[in-house]
């Protein structure tokens, strides 16, 4: 039986894009990702994914960047088992599930209340797991949280749907909120960000784009002192690339060439503070 969810509003029903890329990635014959919750999910809503008009090489790059964000978060986690996880804007993902914390570590999940309230129907529980209805742009939400202990954050696709200033201001609460940790999310220069808003795949979520973009990987920096970049990740250097079909591989080992012209494309940015 479908699983019916509460009604979503335009910027609400974006987590749709990037939970069915997840899933198409993991019915693909080498999955990227291979998040099987995220498949399990789409079929008990029996989402129709191709209303969303998404090809090979986005459901390649949300996959891509998913793994490289956990592997920044599980690296954390194993050096700090005593650490907060937050994924910021979660929607559906179930990044806590493919990471796996241990039972030390208290993980949550932050996304707008209807979108929480969609978690908790289709998404499977874990033990020290935990949601937080609120937008993250609110300056109260972080209140329930410890303030003790190192944090990892975690915002996959989450930048690209708020302004510049709302950025830094969150930036800057968590920063004050936590005594150390480390951020990592998907970057947007100005062209991804004009990509997103004209190309045919990204057009469920056009009209919701509203960060400009930002060119210079340092610039959060400059947002906050405390903040220092550990690495851009490019997506087409990433050794993931050579599980991609062949004309998406040969373009990309062409473009790992040239660092502006990779900046054209997906890239994770991973800052500790």
């Amino acid at each position: 039986m479908s699983i019916t969810l509460p009604a979503l509003t335009p910027v609400e029903a974006s987590l749709f894009l990037t939970l069915c890329c997840r899933a198409l990635d993991n019915r693909s014959q080498h999955p990227v990702l291979g998040d099987e919750i995220a498949d399990e999910i789409v079929r008990a809503l029996e989402y129709d994914h191709e209303r969303l008009h998404t090809n090979t090489d986005l459901v390649l790059n949300v996959a891509l960047r998913a793994k490289k964000i956990d592997e920044v978060a599980a690296r954390f986690i194993a050096r700090h088992p005593d650490a907060v996880g937050l994924d910021l804007g979660a929607g559906l993902d179930t990044r806590s599930a493919r990471i796996a914390p241990p039972s030390t570590v208290d993980w949550y999940d932050v996304d707008l209340p209807q979108v929480v309230a969609a978690r908790e129907r289709v998404v499977p529980h874990r033990a020290r797991a935990h949601t937080i209805g609120a937008d993250v742009t609110d300056p109260d939400w972080l209140a329930a949280l410890p303030t003790d202990r190192p944090a990892v954050v975690t915002a996959d696709g989450l930048v690209g749907f708020l302004a510049e200033d709302d950025v830094k201001a969150l930036v800057d609460r968590l920063v004050d909120h936590f005594p150390s940790g480390e951020l990592v999310f998907n970057g947007y220069t100005r062209f991804t960000i004009w990509v997103a808003r004209h190309a045919r795949g990204t057009r469920s979520v056009a009209d919701q784009v509203r960060f400009p973009g930002m060119d210079d990987p340092r610039e959060p920096e400059r947002w906050n002192p405390a903040l220092e970049l550990v690495e851009e990740m490019l997506i087409s250097r990433q050794a993931e690339i050579a599980q991609f079909p062949r004309a998406l591989r040969t373009y990309y080992r062409l473009q790992a060439h040239s660092t502006w012209w990779s900046r054209k494309g997906t890239l994770i940015l991973h800052y500790r503070f």
